[in-house]
């Protein structure tokens, strides 16, 4: 091999190391950081909800899912990168390496670096202690872990302590990770329970829709609907939702109690989430359901208690079979006025 051979293979494995190792810091960092959040809520930031948000969790599921397919490839990548170097470089390739070890410290310490300034402001602005001090341990522990390795990688030294570097920095990196992966899904749920969260939350919004139509037939003809089927209207498109499962026989159900009373019933798979959710402004909300008071004002109901105000009505319930009561008040949803 020629002392000043540059091999567009070292190059390429060298550019995939970089790449995939900071791929994985901040997909770590940011999975933690996101479990820690839903783990322990800071209620200055947070409302407390009833139900299910499918992207409350978004973050979390986006950095679980690049850490699961990323870490495993620059494992690979640097199987590959330190067999390369063991069969000799050629000086440009070595100068190379150097200047990526070199890069790598640096980019790993400036992700680093920004994840603590940005937890000192939060622990300044109130941040709750114990996930201010959770989430500094794990920036420093992934600090040390990757400095010590590519200091002992650019000092040419194999072992620390009669353990190869190699096997030290592989096996504590997979278990840092294996951890975060489980304490996320301890935290999320199992993808089986996600869905069935899923279904839980479209049964929610099904009932609303129901509920609204049921109001909306109550102000046109000054009576509540016999039966579901009163409810369906080909001129105005609406259509009877169905349960997310209604191929097993589940189905929702409709009962007239008396002259304002109605009841809306439906099988839910798991009980209600409830408790603080953190929020920000640039998150997506609960769509919510529009109705009509009076003076044609529109007000916004949501399934749950959330950050956007509006009327809030409780779905509160277990698992199984759940029937809600409602009242419906004249004087809130007034007839319409008829048209001669």
């Amino acid at each position: 091999m020629s002392t000043h051979k540059l091999t567009p293979k070292y190059f390429f494995l060298c550019l995939g190391v970089l790449a995939t190792l900071i791929a994985s810091v901040v997909s770590f960092l940011n999975l933690v950081f996101e479990t820690l959040n839903k783990k322990f809520p800071d209620v200055l930031n947070a409302t407390y909800q009833y139900g299910y948000n499918t992207y409350d969790y978004e973050g979390m599921r986006t950095a679980l899912a690049t850490l699961i397919i990323v870490f495993p490839i620059f494992f690979v990548i640097s199987y590959f990168w330190k067999k390369q170097v063991k069969m000799g470089l050629g000086e440009i390739d070595h100068i190379i390496r150097k200047w990526m070890i070199y890069l790598i410290l640096f980019l790993s310490a400036a992700v680093v670096m920004v994840d603590l300034v940005t937890l000192v402001r939060y622990f300044i602005s109130g941040e709750i202690t114990t996930r201010f001090i959770l989430k500094v341990v794990v920036a420093l522990i992934v600090a040390v872990l990757i400095g010590f390795y590519y200091i002992y990688e650019l000092q040419e030294k194999k072992k620390i302590m009669s353990i190869s570097t190699d096997y030290a920095f592989g096996t504590d990196a997979s278990i840092l990770v294996i951890l975060a992966i489980v304490f996320s899904f301890v935290i999320m749920g199992s993808p089986m329970k996600q869905r069935l969260l899923r279904f839980d939350e479209r049964r929610i919004g099904d009932l609303q829709s129901i509920q609204w139509q049921v109001i909306n037939y109550w102000q046109q003809k000054e009576k509540l609907p016999d039966g579901l089927k009163d409810l369906k209207d080909p001129l105005s498109g609406y259509s009877l939702p169905v349960d997310p499962e209604f191929e097993k026989g589940v189905n929702y159900e409709y009962v007239k109690k008396d002259k304002m009373k109605f009841e809306l019933c439906a099988t839910f798979a798991l009980p209600i989430p409830k408790g603080w959710q953190e929020y920000s402004d640039g998150g997506i909300r609960p769509m919510p359901a529009y109705e009509k008071g009076i003076g044609g004002d529109t007000t916004m109901s949501y399934p749950y208690p959330g950050p956007g105000g509006g009327t809030n009505e409780s779905w509160d319930h277990e698992a199984g079979r759940t029937c809600f009561e409602r009242t419906l008040d004249p004087e809130k949803y007034p007839p319409f006025t008829k048209q001669r």
